[in-house]
């Protein structure tokens, strides 16, 4: 039976989630359960739905998601999304990015009622309701992931997030416990180091044997890979498979579509390992995105957007729930849209988003994931400072 689930606006939760750590006063969250009217909206049916292999997915902005953040939160500049096993969704974003008008019930004397920065770090469960939140500011920055940026549940329930600014890739149990650093606060040496980290930005760990793939991209120039058990250095390359060059140069700001491309990465910015052992990178300021296999052998590249200059077009990959992984989307942090591709011809087949602060635009789309279903959410890094929902469809309608 194909029974419409509901569609709610406003919802409160009526107790706060468990915040590790918190410090920032709590203020009292609505007397009831619920505040808010429901409605129709589309069935469960519709959202799970398979077409046949080669028809291309079409999305639509669920209006509903998330709901109402508990302690009067507020997120800023969203750098990471994530979906675990159980279609929960992951945020990083940075409160350092909020203004004094935004944090009103923060500044001493507070200047207003609302709101409160959100933990760096934040679990939706797949309704949009705050399961949880850890990481402050104020933390010890030894223990704390300070300008998180990548963030990834593993196969064992471990969360990696990646501190570009600080060089560091972070390791900590699902509720916030450090476990393991990898790379050093501060310090960087390079991208043929084997033990420092230089701006990483993206994480991937395979499940099959627990290496984690890291983009160390805003200093380095490489993907480099460690052991997740151990943090053990295994192996690294730059752009096309081959010893990443720091002293190479490219003029980025006057390029152009007929140039040669550049022979090293740009900015390393995101990756994914597909089922069938290939890693995907975008390289952000490159406007592509390169394929590898998982011992960094150069496969194919593919180009988005040529024109695209400032920040470029490549920002985050993901790829479909169906088994075949049979689209490939990248999230475009200048264009302000999300791309999607046939993932084995590279060919781009569609699109959605465009600039703006209206429902479904965006403002520098900057975290993407997917969750079981094929829903698509997407974080924003500029002055948007949302995560929305994307639902699949299919096909023109």
């Amino acid at each position: 039976m194909n029974v419409p689930r509901p569609v709610c606006q406003g919802f409160r939760e009526e107790g706060a989630p468990p915040v590790r750590g918190f410090s920032w006063p709590v203020f009292a969250i609505a007397a009831s359960a619920l505040v808010g009217s429901c409605g129709p909206g589309p069935a469960d049916d519709e959202a799970t739905a398979r077409p046949e292999s080669g028809t291309a997915p079409t999305f639509e902005v669920d209006a509903t998601w998330p709901l109402t953040m508990a302690n009067d939160w507020i997120l800023g500049a969203i750098t990471a999304v994530f979906v675990d096993s159980q279609d929960h969704v992951w945020i990083a974003h940075l409160p350092e990015t909020l203004t004094p008008e935004e944090t009103a019930a923060v500044q001493v004397p507070p200047i207003g009622t609302c709101c409160i920065p959100a933990p760096s770090v934040i679990e939706l469960d797949a309704e949009g309701r705050v399961v949880q939140g850890w990481g402050h500011p104020g933390d010890d920055v030894e223990t704390y992931p300070r300008n998180p940026h990548g963030l990834f549940v593993d196969h064992n329930g471990f969360v990696w997030v990646g501190t570009y600014r600080h060089h560091r890739l972070m390791k900590f149990t699902r509720d916030g416990e450090h476990v393991m650093t990898i790379g050093e606060y501060d310090v960087t040496a390079g991208s043929n180091d084997t033990s420092l980290l230089g701006g990483p930005a993206g994480i991937w760990v395979n499940p099959a044997n627990n290496e984690v793939f890291i983009a160390d991209g805003y200093a380095n120039r490489r993907v480099v890979v460690f052991d997740g058990e151990s943090g053990e250095y295994l192996r690294h390359w730059g752009a096309y498979g081959e010893v990443p060059d720091d002293e190479y140069e490219y003029d980025y700001a006057n390029r152009s579509p007929d140039d040669d491309p550049p022979q090293e990465f740009s900015t390393v910015h995101g990756l994914i390992g597909s089922n069938d052992g290939l890693i995907y990178v975008a390289d952000r300021r490159g406007n592509r995105i390169q394929v590898f296999d998982q011992g960094g052998a150069f496969v194919a590249e593919k180009t988005i957007a040529p024109r695209t200059l400032a920040s470029g077009s490549a920002f985050v990959v993901a790829l479909s729930p169906d088994e075949a992984q049979e689209w490939l989307y990248l999230a475009d942090g200048t264009n302000h849209k999300v791309w999607v591709l046939d993932r084995e011809s590279l060919d781009v087949v569609g699109e959605f988003g465009r600039g703006g602060r209206q429902l479904g635009q965006f403002l520098r789309p900057h975290g993407m994931s997917v969750d079981s279903r094929g829903n698509i959410y997407v974080g924003e890094a500029s002055t948007g400072r949302r995560i929305q929902r994307f639902i699949p469809g299919w096909g023109a309608p």
